[in-house]
């Protein structure tokens, strides 16, 4: 299979899929949200995806999309077809990786991207060619639907491969100190007011002390 990527591969463990009956759309927004992390945080987005815990952002594509409060009010779904896809590809990409005697646990991925490779028009049912007079070219749009297959790769290399361009390691970089900021710390919690029980009963013992 051929791969679009055209940097140096000596380093790189690639994984492809091919022929995938899903949305290349979706798997854009997914292969986005990937690129460039640790193949850890990577999995974990997937995953997020998959279980409908967090959606990612679409900067494309988002046409009538709803806005998200877990994105700050950015346009976002949950591609969850398109991420078990991914998914796949990248568990492959971490096998190849291992038995090139990669340590998958310091790789980042490098490379996501998702293309279209063919179409195929599917065939309309008897009632509408019929109604259409045999004619299914002269049909409304609304009355077929076409078959759109996409191909998926991912590569993983280290940080610091020497084959990597110098947007790829700022990426890297960035991202990595991002996800490396430290959430703030919150305030701690004021002591509870007691209760009025509890005043009373504090007060009925001050009195059969005295």
């Amino acid at each position: 299979m051929r791969y679009s990527i055209n940097i140096g591969r000596e380093n790189l463990a690639m994984a492809q899929g091919y022929d995938v009956d899903v949305s290349y759309k979706d798997l854009c927004a997914v292969c986005n949200a990937v690129r460039y992390l640790k193949v850890a945080s990577a999995l974990d987005v997937l995953d997020g995806i998959i279980g409908m815990q967090m959606p990612i952002r679409f900067k494309r594509y988002n046409r009538y999309m709803g806005s998200r409060h877990e994105l700050g009010g950015q346009k976002g779904a949950f591609p969850v077809k398109a991420a078990k896809e991914v998914k796949k590809v990248m568990t492959n990409a971490v096998a190849n990786s291992k038995s090139k005697g990669m340590d998958a646990d310091s790789l980042f991925v490098v490379h996501a991207s998702a293309n279209k490779t063919h179409i195929e028009r599917r065939s309309p049912p008897k009632g509408s060619r019929s109604w259409g007079g045999a004619s299914y070219y002269g049909l409304r749009s609304s009355t077929h639907s076409d078959i759109e297959y996409a191909k998926i790769e991912i590569a993983l290399s280290n940080s610091d491969d020497k084959a990597l361009t110098e947007n790829m390691k700022h990426s890297i970089q960035s991202l990595s100190k991002a996800a490396e900021v430290k959430p703030k710390q919150q305030a701690p919690k004021q002591a509870s007011k007691p209760k009025k029980n509890e005043k009373a009963a504090a007060k009925q013992e001050d009195k059969k002390h005295k």
